[in-house]
């Protein structure tokens, strides 16, 4: 151990050394006493020996108590001062470091996201390569904020970060630092901050990664009588502080904040440069990317090679992130042991897309009238989505009730989109409104069915006017982030709102009573079977002359 080292660990554990080194000397101390008392004892006159062991058991009992009182204080000392870390003990960030070397994520083991890598293996070669930076007169990065949905590997490109680093890694979640003591978050920042310095003075850097950073970066307000306001505000203030801080010795220490939340959410001092001076957009996976990663999660699975085919994987699983394509591979495994079969096969992998997707079937059985009214709705879904929304395909019809539901039409994407328009946004509202407008076809009534499906068609219509200017009454902008609004200006946009569901309705109900027979022929089909598959609902709009548009 080099004398870097020893100073560390010595500047770290200085309280313990010391206590350990008194106890240490007041044990010598007590051996030499006992020494001496032994030797005065045999050097004495014999009438003192004896009045000294008519006192003995009065000693004896005095010492023990005082003993017993001096251990009791002492563990009490010692579980204070070595636990709770003083009065604030609860107030420190607790979290260990990990070396950059034990944590075993490498950039192979982080597919797709070539830009986000690519943005990575700079930021690595930044840590690592100080002293070319410094020639220019440059300064290292201090944070880098990762953005983009769950589940999208922004956690594991950190830790691959700091794997090639070879830094020690430090993680926490946002949620870690606020309690409802006001100060505490604070005090556990100045910790981790503290913590970090120290392993960056050892090892050359170090890394902390805070997750979910939304939790304690959100913007600051007015407390409302309750002290969490100020609890968060402090904390973030600590944030800022540090951060900051870290500019006034150069102790090469990187932040990695990561969250789920827009930009926007959080607080615009934590986005200025010198704080967060990069931001990694790490997005779902194109169709190239969903390929090497079925590829690398069934290679660590035993899976049938001839009849798995990861290409059609990749085309079937549009919008699915890293983390869905793991899950899928490892629910497929879980449904091969059930099943008793030797390894996994398409089969497994589509029964464990249709339990993640629609969510496992339950014992519940619907009467004859309920069975035809769920045919009815799910049939209403289908014959819009096949008909009148071709980026869309009909996957399954089920009547089984799955999770929540009674049925279930599941409708995947059929290529990756990353802009919608008028017409998307139009399309999703009518397929919404198609089991709406079935049921008050066949039955001149509804169903609590259509609950969720009101909810997603409002929410669409409501975007499309309220968000992106695309009412009929001509009203431009964003009308969510504007505070006070006339009511008469918000009855026009809801007017709007209301014309838009409307209009997709009636254009609905004229097509299913165009397509009643193909409806019915849909319904009878469910009724009967319970499920279609793809091959199953093509057939039937085939035998009716439909074809996508």
């Amino acid at each position: 151990m080099n004398w870097k080292k020893i100073r560390f660990y010595f500047k770290i554990y200085w309280v313990r050394i010391a206590v350990i080194t008194g106890i240490i000397i007041l044990g010598i101390s007590v051996i030499i006493i006992v020494g001496k008392g032994i030797r005065a004892w045999n050097e004495s006159e014999s009438y003192l020996r004896q009045s000294q062991l008519a006192m003995l058991p009065l000693s004896m009992y005095t010492y023990l108590i005082m003993g017993l009182v001096q251990a009791v204080v002492f563990t009490y000392m010692y579980y204070w001062m070595f636990f709770k870390k003083g009065s604030s003990g609860f107030a420190q960030a607790k979290k260990k470091s990990i070396a950059g070397k034990d944590i075993g994520i490498t950039w192979a083991d982080v597919i797709g996201m070539d830009e986000a890598k690519q943005e990575a293996l700079e930021i690595v070669k930044l840590i690592t390569d100080r002293a070319s930076l410094q020639r220019i007169g440059g300064k290292i990065l201090k944070g880098i904020l990762m953005l983009g949905p769950p589940g999208c590997g922004k956690t594991y490109l950190a830790k691959a970060i700091a794997t090639e680093a070879k830094l020690p890694f430090i993680s926490m979640s946002g949620s870690e630092f606020v309690e409802m003591f006001v100060g505490v978050g604070a005090g556990r920042v100045r910790s981790l901050f503290k913590r970090a310095q120290q392993l960056a003075e050892l090892e050359g850097g170090c890394i902390i990664f805070i997750d979910e950073i939304d939790a304690v970066g959100a913007k600051r307000g007015m407390d409302a009588g309750f002290g969490g306001t100020t609890e968060h505000n402090t904390t973030l203030n600590q944030l800022l502080v540090e951060m900051d801080g870290l500019k006034d010795k150069d102790y090469n220490i990187v932040l990695i904040g990561a969250t789920n939340a827009l930009e926007t959410y959080l607080d615009p001092a934590l986005l200025r440069p010198g704080r967060f001076d990069r931001k990694v957009i790490v997005d779902k996976p194109n169709l190239e990317d969903r390929q090497k990663l079925f590829a690398y999660y069934l290679q660590k699975v035993k899976y049938n090679s001839a009849d798995v085919k990861i290409d059609r994987l990749a085309r079937i699983t549009v919008g699915q992130s890293p983390a869905d394509i793991s899950n899928i591979v490892r629910e497929a495994a879980l449904i091969t042991v059930r099943n008793q079969s030797e390894s996994i096969s398409m089969k497994e992998i589509d029964e464990a897309r249709e339990r993640i997707a629609l969510g496992i079937k339950r014992r519940v059985r619907l009467s004859e009238k309920e069975k035809w009214q769920t045919a009815y709705h799910e049939s209403g879904h289908a014959i819009i989505t096949y008909l009148l929304a071709p980026s869309k395909d009909v996957f399954k019809i089920t009547i089984t009730p799955r999770g929540p539901t009674g049925g279930a039409t599941w409708i995947p994407e059929r290529e990756d989109t990353f802009i919608e328009d008028s017409n998307n946004m139009l399309s999703k509202i009518k397929i919404s409104l198609g089991s709406y407008a079935a049921e008050k076809i066949k039955y001149n009534a509804t169903t609590t069915g259509v609950y969720g499906d009101f909810s997603s068609a409002m929410h669409h219509a409501h975007n499309m006017v309220w968000v992106c200017g695309m009412g009929k009454s001509g009203f431009l902008g964003n009308w969510e982030i504007v505070e006070k609004i006339s009511e008469d200006v918000k009855a026009k946009l809801d007017a709007d709102v209301q014309d838009i569901l409307n209009s997709c309705l009636i254009e609905v109900t004229v097509l299913l009573k165009k397509e009643e027979a193909l409806m019915d022929r849909l319904a009878k089909e469910l009724v009967t079977k319970d499920e279609l598959n793809y091959d199953e609902i093509e057939a039937i709009f085939k035998e009716f002359g439909k074809s996508r548009p």
